[in-house]
């Protein structure tokens, strides 16, 4: 998907695609930098858009891990399954991340190492990005990491109301440079 389809999708939906371009490829580096890919049997990737933090989670996973990517916009849902239907043991879920139990309740799966999120917390409403975090904090346990950015740091008290440990970087290699919160209960 180019630049062109990317800025229409967040034309048609500015509050769920959260951006005007995607994400670099610098800013994939760093999100998934945090995850220990050799002992993770279970990631899930909440709003990966066009797949920028995907192509990287694929790319380190062990064969064995399970990789869950929940997706609620159609068009980025129908292209994410088009080009990772083929890999072993990634799931595309056209879905809500508010919906976290119900997708592991279907794969049978009890227990996910890192959840890696590219929702726009500041554009959601406070209701919907709440009961998200919740779920999260829920299904991650105290071993748990849960890792997002947001372009600014307003969100950092907000976060922490559901997770005691945050540690954040800058991202300067971004349009617009973004903050990377690693958080942990």
């Amino acid at each position: 998907m180019n630049a062109i389809h990317f800025i229409q999708e967040y034309i048609r939906h500015p509050r769920t695609v959260g951006a005007v371009m995607p994400s670099s490829k610098q800013l994939a580096k760093e999100m998934v930098k945090p995850i220990p890919f050799e002992k993770v049997t279970c990631i899930v990737e909440y709003g990966p858009g066009t797949g920028v933090f995907t192509d990287e989670i694929i790319q380190h996973k062990h064969p064995d891990t399970i990789f869950l990517a929940i997706e609620a916009n159609e068009t980025f849902y129908q292209m994410l399954k088009e080009k990772y239907a083929h890999v072993e043991n990634v799931y595309i879920i056209h879905g809500s991340a508010e919906n976290i139990k119900q997708y592991l309740n279907k794969y049978g799966i009890v227990k996910v190492d890192c959840i890696v999120s590219g929702l726009p917390f500041t554009s959601l409403p406070s209701s919907i990005s709440s009961f998200i975090l919740q779920e999260t904090a829920h299904v991650l346990g105290k071993e748990g990491k849960f890792i997002t950015f947001q372009y600014s740091k307003v969100k950092r008290s907000f976060f922490s109301s559901f997770f005691d440990n945050i540690d954040f970087e800058r991202g300067y290699w971004n349009v617009p440079p973004a903050y990377v919160f690693i958080c942990s209960c």
